[in-house]
């Protein structure tokens, strides 16, 4: 039958951990951060194996770290249950920890006595010892999630529990504290009036039970507050009626980033106003700005994420690079804003700036805003800058990976960046560092792919800085442009022809620069030519 599920308040309580194993010093970690007192009783052995002496310099660790953490060296007494526990409680322990062996007979005489003495206890691997179980947890912030499977299966209970976590709404727990912050706000401004409320007014007008997180929610939960209540100055408990039912309505029907991100003054200031609720939980708080930045993939509309075609079919305003291919930008709704960026040699910095503004000032309108970017927005680009910048004014973006064509490219061109006894190991490199300066140049190493991003406008500069750089000009090497794209190119050749067989074909950026000698374990260039040209992609 499933149990009580409670959360306790372990601070300054004692807590008793009997055993020399690792689940003993799970249970002290534990044990310790709840806030409990921790009494470690466990032998120390004078001539401890491997395992038993990293286990005793984990143990002393934690006395170093935690003065409210103590080691009995010896073995269990009947008398440590009912001796070392607090003055005020007749120095009985208060819970109780078996963390050893199943086959100890230990467990069943400690968990006899403690039952006899009504201490909580835990024995490890033994449901029917125990008169509580360990739930698999997680914790953020206050938030605390717990899942048991009553004992049919721990693993089971740890997969449940991730799951669940996995799909809880982003800034949950900076929610949480939101909304704490708030409801003492509004205790701390009631206080006097709640000092003067007679206790019949005080019951009719708060929900028993409101401080547990298992409430019930009362059947007047969504009256409508009237505008005349909130001004009947002479009423102290309807203004106090009104300040408990706003706020919870404002934990019902906030959406989590609104509880997370709007000020604490901010929502003081809305129930002071007893502005923005109805009796159908409709809301009237100026919508927050939401943005992403969201990878568009190399180049074809199939390969963009299924979250990232959500995204950008619905924003209000599209922010993208002009290297974000059409096929793409096809796929953004007549209605929405697109703005591309105006980046030319000379001018990145300045319209990068623009770009950024325009964002700022559609999100302080409550516009949903998309930073649409080739590729994966933390793969050269600059995803992390601009995610800081929103950060630093407010908004936290969301991140939507996209596939990059640093990994996508050579797929598509026949080059796979690792195979068996040629490559073990890829490095993905810019040709272009800020500001247009020469990055520093990598070693050659005769087993890595390497790939080089932005590298393609000054191909000749690179070639130069990878021969002076000691590398091998006879390596073989590749040049893919648009890649995924129905006019996609390959150049075959090896680094000593490359940049001249780029010049006699000409750019057709976007591309990149793949060297190694994976380049040619699929396709290789015929003999007697320097250079080979592959048109065209029939994924799209």
């Amino acid at each position: 039958m499933p149990g009580l599920l409670i959360s306790q308040n372990c601070i300054s309580q004692v807590h008793l951990v009997i055993g020399t194993t690792a689940l003993s010093l799970t249970r002290v970690a534990k044990s310790l951060e709840c806030g409990a007192d921790v009494i470690l009783i466990a032998p120390s052995f004078p001539e401890p194996t491997q395992t038993l002496a990293v286990w005793e310099t984990e143990v002393r660790a934690k006395q170093t770290q935690h003065s409210n953490f103590r080691w009995i060296q010896r073995e269990f007494q009947e008398d440590d249950l009912i001796s070392l526990g607090r003055d005020e409680v007749d120095n009985i322990v208060d819970t109780v920890f078996v963390a050893l062996h199943s086959t100890s007979p230990l467990g069943p005489q400690i968990s006899a006595l403690c039952k006899r003495l009504r201490i909580p206890v835990n024995v490890a691997d033994s449901p029917g010892l125990s008169t509580f179980t360990l739930l698999s947890t997680h914790t953020d912030g206050p938030l605390q999630i717990g899942v048991t499977t009553s004992g049919q299966g721990c693993r089971l209970a740890s997969r449940i529990r991730r799951e669940i976590v996995s799909s809880l709404p982003r800034d949950v727990a900076r929610a949480c504290n939101k909304v704490g912050e708030l409801k003492r706000k509004i205790e701390e401004d009631d206080a006097k009036d709640l000092e003067r409320s007679s206790s019949a007014l005080d019951s009719q007008y708060h929900d028993v039970g409101q401080n547990d997180d298992d409430a019930v929610q009362s059947h007047k939960f969504n009256e409508l507050v009237l505008e005349e209540e909130r001004d009947l100055e002479k009423s102290r408990d309807l203004k106090k009626k009104q300040r408990i039912r706003w706020l919870s309505q404002v934990v019902e029907y906030y959406p989590f980033f609104q509880l997370a991100t709007l000020s604490i003054e901010d929502l003081s200031s809305q129930y002071r106003q007893g502005s923005g609720f109805s009796t159908n939980g409709s809301q009237s708080f100026n919508k927050k700005g939401s943005v992403a930045l969201v990878g568009s993939g190399p180049g074809a509309p199939g390969l963009l994420t299924t979250s990232a075609l959500a995204a950008i079919t619905t924003a209000d305003l599209v922010l993208a690079d002009k290297l974000v291919p059409a096929g793409v930008l096809d796929l953004i709704p007549r209605h929405v804003e697109i703005f591309i960026a105006k980046k030319f040699p000379g001018n990145a910095e300045a319209a990068q700036e623009e770009l950024l503004n325009m964002g700022i000032s559609a999100l302080k309108e409550g516009k949903s805003v998309v930073r649409l970017k080739q590729g994966d927005p933390y793969i050269f680009g600059r995803g992390a800058e601009e995610y800081i910048f929103f950060s630093k004014h407010g908004y936290r973006p969301t991140v939507i990976p996209g596939i990059t064509s640093a990994l996508s490219g050579p797929l598509l061109a026949a080059i796979s960046p690792t195979h068996r006894e040629i490559a073990d190991q890829v490095l993905i490199c810019t040709g272009t560092g800020r500001r247009g300066a020469m990055p520093a140049v990598p070693e050659f190493v005769e087993s890595r792919t390497t790939i080089f991003l932005m590298a393609l406008h000054r191909l000749g500069d690179v070639t130069v800085w990878l021969r002076d750089g000691g590398w091998r000009m006879d390596v073989p090497c590749a040049i893919i442009e648009r890649a995924s794209c129905p006019d996609q190119r390959v150049i075959r050749t090896t680094l000593a022809h490359v940049a001249e067989a780029f010049e006699a074909a000409g750019s057709r950026p976007p591309g990149i620069l793949v060297v190694g000698r994976s380049c040619a374990v699929i396709e290789q260039i015929p003999d007697g030519q320097t250079w080979v040209i592959d048109e065209g992609c029939t994924l799209h």
